[in-house]
């Protein structure tokens, strides 16, 4: 059936973006992939759960991008040793930090701290549920709230891994205003949680709302606010610059993976054909 006339859910579209239309050949092969893949395990996972191939598609997606991402956080070992030898991109966090420390004074020193605390393992959160409570509330169905537990889920993960893994030490505590912190360095975990919950907030926003306007200004606020998160963690010293480059990149990506195994999931729910289709890819006319 032609976009124009299927009929749709109010959650498969972002103004008038189609989530489960498909344009590029690597999208159209993904969906394919993974459809073939909810087909061929469904059987067995029904013996435990009456889960459609919609469900089965987005766990598994969901499961091999974690452990895809899980993978490219041992990575930063790599990016340790450049820390150590002081090259490359890593160069700049000293001369950054020192420009931070003479842009200080005790009253933005507190107002940062005020707002660096609210990107912290309580009150990002908590602002996070609360956001998604509202759009739960008003949707009727648990799916915003399932999307934001499974991508803070994956961000507290990489957080610990990345932070384990390569154990850099923050930047002196004579450069940090207090209160100090003992964990390791890198990444950024204030940084890489309000990344993964500001984006995954945002993308039920822009679906929530048919204004153009409010989907440009949770688009703004959204990147402001992270942007402003983690370089409050490079003007408080409680952070290299590196540090919050990594948190930046890994949260965007993971985010970004949670999207898209929540649009496969769409697309399975809505394009039952993807599925039922012999080699699993959208039959032409279903996503150009």
């Amino acid at each position: 059936m032609p976009d124009s006339m299927r009929p749709q859910t109010p959650d498969d579209t972002i103004g008038a973006r189609d989530l489960t239309a498909w344009h590029t050949r690597f999208g159209q092969g993904l969906v394919g992939v993974f459809a073939a893949m909810a087909r061929a395990s469904r059987p067995a996972v029904r013996r435990v759960a009456s889960w459609s191939s919609a469900h089965v598609a987005f766990v598994v997606f969901a499961v091999v991008a974690l452990v895809v991402m899980a993978a490219l956080v041992e990575g930063v070992e790599t990016v340790y040793e450049g820390v150590v030898g002081r090259d490359g991109l890593t160069a700049v966090d000293q001369p950054v930090l020192d420009w931070a420390v003479s842009l200080r004074s005790p009253g933005l020193d507190s107002a940062v701290t005020a707002f660096t605390n609210v990107g912290g393992p309580v009150g990002m959160p908590i602002l996070a549920l609360v956001a998604v409570a509202v759009i739960t509330w008003r949707r009727r169905r648990w799916t915003p709230l399932v999307l934001t537990l499974i991508a803070a889920a994956g961000s507290l993960a990489m957080t610990i891994v990345g932070k384990d893994l390569v154990d850099r030490a923050r930047p002196p505590a004579a450069l940090a205003v207090p209160p100090l912190e003992v964990s390791a360095s890198f990444p950024s975990g204030h940084t890489l949680n309000a990344t993964v919950l500001t984006t995954v907030v945002v993308y039920l926003v822009l679906i929530e709302t048919t204004a153009a306007w409010q989907r440009s200004l949770a688009i703004t606020l959204g990147t402001l606010f992270v942007g402003a998160m983690g370089l409050s963690r490079v003007f408080l010293g409680h952070h290299w610059l590196t540090d919050v480059l990594a948190g930046w990149l890994i949260g965007l990506a993971w985010a970004l993976a949670v999207i898209t195994a929540h649009r496969l999931w769409l697309t399975l729910r809505e394009r039952p054909a993807t599925v039922d289709s012999r080699d699993g890819i959208l039959p032409e006319g279903s996503a150009s």
